[in-house]
């Protein structure tokens, strides 16, 4: 089958009426004369085989097949200018300030190396890095990326690429299990002293699967209230109390045998952690460098 080599052609002139709310205004922003606009329209629509515009002497609406069509030219006319403002940059070398977010535990274990790295290839790069497990606001901190591992991701208008999985276990030392004994079920963690993170919503609530699907949350009793994961970990290697925390803040003390892993018979809830930034539009060299640097290592 032949290309249709007339797909695109008023494409970009029918949106701008459709935002300028008119003929004459589009031609006004557009520098083209209002006849010109009006034979574009016509044509495209002719083209399609439907009307996509109610039109009156004073005013235009869409029809009900303008409207679907209209959604679907802004996607194509955003996907364009996307791809131009990318070709743009793709020659200009990363530089001036990135400012990145990150929990504390993360970066010890993942960032660090991927920072050396980024810091040695691209000179003209400062990097401002804010370790911090508190939930920051992207654009009102004035990120151009943050790194955020949660079980839930908050729906919003900002990009989030996810990077990896880990696994959030119920751990505690042997030291404390000999004293306290080792709960079997969720039920029985609500005669342990816990371990809590702060940052969540409600951190004394934790959640569980169990090995059939059913769904189930236990209030536990907050022996400490913390908003440091690595305060956390190193609470429950002193036998402190019982722990809910990502493997990856804990890789180390599993291997090392330091912590054990309760509730087996219950899957490990499942933390993802995304890289998250305002936009895909005209995405900076210097933030488009460091994502895909961050995506290749962690993911090499």
């Amino acid at each position: 089958m032949a290309s249709n080599t007339k797909l695109f052609d008023g494409v970009v002139i029918f949106t701008e009426v459709v935002k300028c709310g008119g003929f004459s205004a589009a031609a006004e922003a557009t520098g083209h004369s209002t006849s010109y606009i009006s034979k574009e329209v016509n044509k495209l629509e002719a083209r399609l085989g439907v009307r996509l515009l109610n039109r009156t002497t004073r005013s235009i609406s869409l029809t009900p097949e303008g409207k679907v069509y209209y959604q679907q030219c802004l996607q194509m006319v955003a996907d364009a200018e996307q791809t131009l403002g990318e070709l743009d940059q793709q020659d200009i070398a990363p530089k001036g300030l990135l400012k990145i977010s990150c929990p504390v535990a993360l970066s010890h274990n993942y960032l660090q190396p991927i920072l050396s790295e980024f810091m040695q290839t691209y000179p003209n790069v400062q990097l401002e890095i804010d370790l911090n497990d508190r939930h920051v606001d992207v654009v009102q901190d004035g990120f151009d990326l943050v790194i955020r591992a949660t079980h839930q991701l908050e729906e919003s208008s900002l990009i989030c690429r996810k990077l990896f999985s880990s696994k959030a276990y119920v751990v505690a030392t042997k030291q404390y299990i000999k004293r306290f004994g080792r709960p079997t079920t969720p039920d029985e963690l609500v005669d342990h002293a816990c371990i809590c993170y702060s940052n969540l919503k409600n951190p004394t609530r934790w959640y569980f699967t169990d090995a059939s699907g059913k769904y189930s949350y236990v209030d536990v009793k907050s022996r400490l209230l913390c908003n440091s994961s690595e305060m956390e970990l190193a609470l429950t290697l002193d036998s402190i109390g019982i722990c809910r925390l990502p493997a990856f803040t804990m890789e180390k003390e599993l291997a090392n045998n330091q912590l054990e892993i309760l509730l087996n018979d219950y899957p490990a809830q499942n933390i993802d952690v995304f890289a998250i930034y305002p936009s895909r539009k005209h995405l900076a060299p210097k933030v488009r460098s460091f994502i895909d640097l961050l995506v290749k290592r962690v993911n090499g």
